[in-house]
């Protein structure tokens, strides 16, 4: 897609475009300057970096999360923080297995009968 597209497909504005992709949160085009294009890659790294914009962390922090690959921290509850893998923010994954596995894995560390046979 151009760029045009680019900016229809994520909502965001060309100079919030263009300042992520010359910082390296989002990938350069392929084609060179004249013959630009974009592609899911481009519209998942803009949704990933909206994303954990919009849940509070700074230009400085979500770079330091990209670069380190080590996951993002998310307060799930007092004494509970989840930490996800930066490709999985904004990239459509179908949360329901995920929240499955994480009920199955929070009630076993949390119970009572666990903690006794332990």
């Amino acid at each position: 897609m151009k760029f045009g597209e680019l900016v229809i497909a994520t909502g965001v504005a060309p100079r919030q475009i263009r300042y992520l992709i010359a910082e390296g949160f989002v990938p350069p085009p392929s084609g060179g300057r004249t013959y630009a294009t974009y592609d899911q890659s481009h519209v998942t790294a803009i949704a990933r970096y909206e994303r954990l914009r919009d849940l509070g962390f700074p230009p400085a922090a979500i770079r330091l999360l990209l670069d380190a690959r080590e996951g993002i921290p998310v307060p799930v509850a007092n004494g509970v923080t989840m930490i996800i893998d930066p490709d999985l923010v904004a990239s459509g994954t179908d949360p329901a297995p995920i929240l499955e596995a994480f009920n199955a894995r929070i009630r076993a560390v949390l119970s009572r009968e666990a903690a006794d046979a332990g």
